[in-house]
């Protein structure tokens, strides 16, 4: 049977592929548009202050955006989704280059998430750093297991 937990894991690293994959369909659809009256409309539809830090920086990202810039960063997020999908069929699929994958690949997020903690504490961040900090235990503690496991298949 295969581990319950690294199928939870699994559907997670597929839905934050999923949700990346979708997000760079959507920058392809901002090509040949008016990126800029799109940010102003978001805005307005939020109710949200266009003076203020946020939507400012957003409004100021829009207004730079250009359907190169757009191409480039939908290549990015399908590379990136690629990889969460990839790992997600492989820790379905109970692979350990999978496991060790999403060891390395994990790991790497979060010194960049605690650094984002430390800027600014939010409930969002907070999560998004439990999460990822489970995951990689969890994907180490099934590794570290296998292995001590190992050498006494070895021995039998």
């Amino acid at each position: 049977m295969q581990n319950p937990g690294l199928r939870v894991v699994a559907a997670v690293e597929a839905a934050k592929g999923l949700l990346v994959l979708a997000v760079g369909a959507g920058l392809l659809s901002l090509i040949h548009r008016d990126v800029q009256s799109i940010a102003e409309h978001i805005v307005r539809a939020f109710h949200l202050n266009p003076a203020s830090r946020t939507p400012r920086i957003f409004l100021e990202l829009a207004a730079n955006l250009t359907s190169s810039s757009l191409q480039l960063l939908a290549l990015g997020a399908t590379a990136y989704a690629s990889l969460h999908l990839v790992e997600a069929w492989g820790l379905w699929r109970g692979m350990r280059w999978a496991e060790w994958l999403g060891v390395v690949a994990g790991g790497l997020y979060i010194p960049f998430e605690l650094y984002e903690v430390t800027k600014s504490v939010t409930w969002i961040r907070l999560a998004v750093l439990a999460v990822n900090v489970a995951i990689v235990v969890y994907l180490a503690r099934v590794l570290w297991r296998a292995r001590r496991k190992a050498p006494a298949a070895r021995v039998a």
